[in-house]
């Protein structure tokens, strides 16, 4: 019987992407692991790969296609001797068009595509199986949640249903399948607030403007920060930090690193800086997960990074056990495969906490957005020669740094917050302590 491909959810929050290439053809075999798309996500364009082996007997959505829903069906393998003829009763999918499908489609299209329903659910996460999969499971009642996949990335193909034993499948609750459309919901919602695109035109009907079409990263940074704004009860902390020690210090280390190619910035001492600090006031590296937190042990944490229309967060984990030049090159590394959008989703997703610096565009300081679930971000200004008064009373000129902490109140306090803050601080005060 053939087996729909479908549309693959390759990052976190991808809803729907662009088929961008195609890099096999009708009539091709492939076998599980074989490359055969490219699909553009929100975040990056990233290799899609077969998980069954077979013929491709059709195309259903052709390359350069954009708004493909995730699960939609995208081709049709076909096993070893089934022919084409076969694929007649195959649902064809296309991706969503301009204009909106007539209500009629729309509603005879559930019960024309039973093979596209959502893979099981077990214990709130999804089980990721191939629909050839999911129908052999069925019909030998089998629950996939209890099977362990052999395919990419643990994916539970063919062969593991072929060779299991046959237990009782428990039923999923109704509510499991619905939850991802139910949490896709709000941050759609979120991205249309304010008055929609027909009012705001009709405000500049005949003044000269460009309508700039949102690709999938500004539909996703769009989202999920008003969400953020409007869910998360953001406090903020200010400081400022004093540089000269740091700088010096930064000069010293740089004269001796440069026969060995490593040139350390200051966002490198931030980093370091904070990943201690995670570890000094644990309680500040937590998450907010729903109903409850979670309290992470590694100083995993995410830098802000600028790209053409929009941003990255790429995560730097245990950054407290990794050395100021080790920290330098990964940071390095994932900037340019950041603006390269290179980028695998395990090296976007996670971490407790971000910097965002925007001092090198010369930004004195500013409030940044909480990414979620993160428990904080810093905020990370210039560094401005200003007038200081120095412990021994007498007024002098120092590097100043603004820093500001933005806060989710649900998982730290004022109190706890001010003591992360300041571990961050004394860091940076007392470079080489950082190296002890």
């Amino acid at each position: 019987m053939p087996t729909e491909i479908l549309m693959p959810a390759l990052s976190p929050t991808m809803e729907e992407g662009t088929l961008a290439k195609w890099l096999v053809k009708e009539g091709d075999t492939v076998s599980s692991g074989d490359v055969i798309a490219e699909i553009e996500t929100d975040k990056a364009t990233m290799e899609f790969e077969a998980v069954d082996e077979g013929v491709i007997g059709k195309i259903l959505i052709a390359e350069g296609s954009e708004g493909v829903k995730v699960n939609t069906p995208i081709a049709v393998l076909l096993e070893e001797g089934e022919s084409a003829d076969a694929i007649g009763s195959a649902p064809k999918a296309e991706a969503k068009a301009e204009a909106p499908a007539p209500a009629v489609a729309q509603a005879a299209a559930p019960a024309a595509a039973p093979a596209a329903a959502p893979a099981p659910v077990a214990d709130g996460k999804r089980v990721f199986a191939s629909p050839l999969a999911r129908r052999i499971a069925a019909d030998k009642g089998l629950d996939l949640s209890q099977l362990k996949g052999s395919g990419p990335h643990g994916r539970i193909v063919k062969a593991d249903v072929e060779n299991a034993t046959a237990t009782p499948k428990a039923a999923a609750p109704v509510a499991a399948t619905s939850a991802p459309a139910a949490a896709a919901a709000p941050a759609k919602a979120a991205m249309a607030t304010g008055p929609d695109a027909n009012t705001v035109m009709k405000m500049f009907e005949g003044r000269d403007f460009e309508e700039v079409k949102l690709d999938g990263m500004r539909k996703t940074v769009a989202a999920r920060l008003t969400e953020a704004k409007q869910t998360i009860p953001h406090f903020y902390l200010r400081r400022s930090v004093q540089l000269d020690a740091l700088m010096k210090f930064r000069a010293q280390l740089n004269g001796q690193l440069e026969s060995r190619g490593v040139k350390l910035s200051v966002n490198d001492f931030i980093i370091k800086a904070c990943a201690m600090a995670l570890q000094k006031v644990p309680d500040a590296n937590a998450v907010w997960a729903g109903d409850r937190m979670l309290k992470l042990k590694p100083s995993d944490l995410a830098v802000a990074v600028a790209v053409d229309g929009g941003l990255f967060t790429p995560v730097i984990k245990d950054a407290h056990l990794k050395s100021l030049s080790a920290l330098s090159a990964e940071m390095k590394d994932l900037a340019t495969r950041a603006r390269n959008r290179k980028l695998a989703p395990h090296e976007y997703v996670g971490g407790s906490f971000a910097i965002s610096n925007l001092g090198m565009f010369g930004i004195e300081n500013f409030d940044a957005v909480i990414n979620p679930p993160h428990g904080s971000i810093l905020a990370v200004g210039a560094g401005i020669k200003q007038p200081v008064v120095k412990a021994d009373g007498e007024i002098g000129v120092a590097t100043v740094m603004s820093m500001t902490l933005s806060v989710d109140h649900r998982v730290i306090d004022g109190a706890l917050g001010a003591e992360f803050l300041g571990a961050i601080i004394e860091n940076l005060e007392n470079p080489m302590a950082m190296l002890a």
